[in-house]
């Protein structure tokens, strides 16, 4: 996590004023407005984005985080091969991992077909990948920093012996 106080609060509220990030950080609008735009042509800000809650919105895309085990390039590792998943338009994310496997992919779909075909018919058959295991999302509870409590859901009954 950076150690900048100024990128901590823009990961957490990106929609705040620079006015108020200022003010919150004892620093001037116009000093803060000039580093936001400096990380926005350096790169260092990608983008923005929101963090929806597909129940509320009635979202019934399918979500997948896939274990991918890849063989190293000569010279190149795993990013030529990385760069090229990432590219799928399927894809949300790409992450190169320590553990069992070497990349987990997310990847979005209408279904779980959608999802079981970019996997058999474009993941999996691309020339060094070794192999891939599937994990469907069921609910998310926190995402990007947020919680997603939703009030008055069915409460579990005490179970009696």
């Amino acid at each position: 996590m950076s150690t900048d106080p100024l990128l901590q609060l823009l990961r957490r509220k990106a929609r705040v004023p620079h006015q108020e990030l200022a003010e919150l950080l004892s620093l001037d609008r116009e000093a803060v407005a000039r580093r936001v735009a400096e990380w926005e042509s350096d790169g260092t800000i990608r983008g923005y984005h929101a963090v929806i809650d597909p129940e509320i919105a009635g979202d019934t895309a399918v979500s997948a985080f896939i274990e991918v085990k890849l063989t190293p390039e000569r010279g190149g590792g795993f990013d030529r091969l990385a760069m090229r998943i990432a590219r799928f338009d399927q894809v949300v994310s790409c992450y190169l991992a320590s553990g069992g496997y070497d990349l987990m992919v997310v990847v979005e779909g209408a279904d779980l077909r959608e999802v079981a075909r970019f996997v058999s018919e474009k993941l999996s058959s691309l020339e060094g990948v070794l192999s891939t295991a599937t994990h469907f999302r069921l609910k998310t509870y926190k995402e990007n920093g947020f919680l997603f409590e939703h009030e008055g859901g069915p409460e579990r009954l005490a179970v009696a012996p």
